[in-house]
């Protein structure tokens, strides 16, 4: 019954293409962001909640959305953080015995419009020919020129700053104020999982807001800092630049993920560019080129770092790079304890191919121990 009586919904693409659906649970209205695709066959809710996915309206490639539900564990954040969800076939019933929620119900209590029914295989063609661009959902289909120009008014990707609306405002503690390692970490839109991943290794992280100075991420007296994913275009992040320059020049070990791997590379004076259609997804083919194995990674990123100026650099050296597009995937420093990946260690989306790179960065914050006694 909820299938026959539910609104007709459409997508429109910012270039005026439309696609056509189906109003997914009583939500109705309108959603803005910027349209892309994500090609994990699992991991929904992981994604609906991660940070980095902030002002975009999300397209699931797998044809089935909802089945097993939603868990009170799965979550990366404090909410839902895509703009809105775009699906083939939404499952209002699941099926998995450790679920907690449906997923209808898990995007009620968020506020989340969501659509249904669309041809998303056409939809990613399109994405993948023309590129990411802004767009709007609605339920609103008699209202296409009013939409037009308010999709008008929305402001592009590249240029915009968005670390600032999911950082915490606040720093707080994760993990046993015990343990052997302490980390500052900066917020500029992290995980949890990463968080329970330095936890799991022994580490006491205190989290800082997007713009921490560099004079309070070091008055925690860290063994470490850490860089975190996020959303939005790295450029505009002046403070969290400048803030690792003086982290690297103090010279104490220092990792980055995704937003944090591009601040790293600005940091250093490389710089980033907006992709055609980005990286998202869990089965991305990477190159360790410092041990000549392959890693499936979790991605999602729609910026990258130049990697001509990367080559040239006299104290980089690229690490990893993604072999499909062959774009910098990794990189470390030469002189310093400082390394960085684009892709997503902590995901582990079946395999755990990456993991590793937790146990360099407690490996780089043992050496430096012992070079500083």
């Amino acid at each position: 019954m909820k299938y026959q009586t539910r609104k007709k919904a459409l997508i429109l693409l910012a270039d005026g293409t439309i696609f056509h659906g189906k109003a997914v649970g009583g939500k109705e209205g309108s959603a803005f962001g910027e349209v892309c695709f994500n090609t994990g066959m699992t991991g929904y809710q992981e994604i609906f909640t991660d940070p980095s996915y902030f002002g975009q309206l999300m397209v699931t490639t797998n044809a089935h959305i909802g089945n097993y539900g939603t868990s009170s564990e799965e979550v990366e954040s404090d909410g839902v953080k895509i703009a809105g969800l775009i699906c083939r076939n939404f499952s209002y019933h699941e099926s998995r015995p450790s679920s907690d929620d449906s997923l209808e119900s898990f995007l009620s209590k968020n506020n989340l419009l969501a659509i249904s029914d669309v041809d998303t295989r056409a939809l990613v063609n399109y994405i993948r020919d023309h590129g990411a661009m802004n767009a709007v959902i609605t339920t609103e289909v008699d209202k296409i020129d009013t939409l037009k120009l308010a999709l008008a008014e929305v402001p592009n990707m590249k240029g915009l700053e968005l670390a600032s609306k999911v950082s915490t405002k606040e720093p707080y503690f994760f993990g046993n104020e015990k343990a052997t390692y302490k980390i500052s970490a900066l917020d500029i839109g992290i995980k949890k999982n990463i968080l329970r991943n330095l936890a799991k290794r022994d580490c006491y992280i205190k989290v800082f807001p997007y713009n921490a100075s560099f004079s309070e991420l070091l008055a925690f007296n860290p063994d470490g800092y850490f860089l975190s994913n996020g959303p939005g275009d790295p450029e505009p992040l002046n403070e969290s630049i400048a803030t690792t320059k003086q982290i690297i020049e103090e010279g104490t070990p220092l990792f980055g993920i995704c937003l944090g791997h591009q601040v790293i590379a600005l940091a250093n004076g490389i710089s980033t560019y907006k992709m055609h259609h980005g990286h998202r997804g869990i089965n991305h083919p990477i190159k360790n080129l410092l041990t000549g194995k392959g890693e499936i990674t979790s991605q999602n990123h729609g910026f990258a770092i130049n990697r001509e100026e990367t080559e040239a650099h006299s104290k980089i050296e690229i690490t990893h790079v993604h072999l499909n597009d062959h774009t910098v995937a990794g990189i470390r420093m030469k002189d310093k304890p400082v390394f960085s990946v684009q892709y997503h260690p902590e995901a582990s989306p079946g395999p755990h191919d990456a993991s590793y790179l937790f146990d360099q960065f407690i490996e780089n914050i043992e050496n430096h121990k012992l070079q500083t006694v």
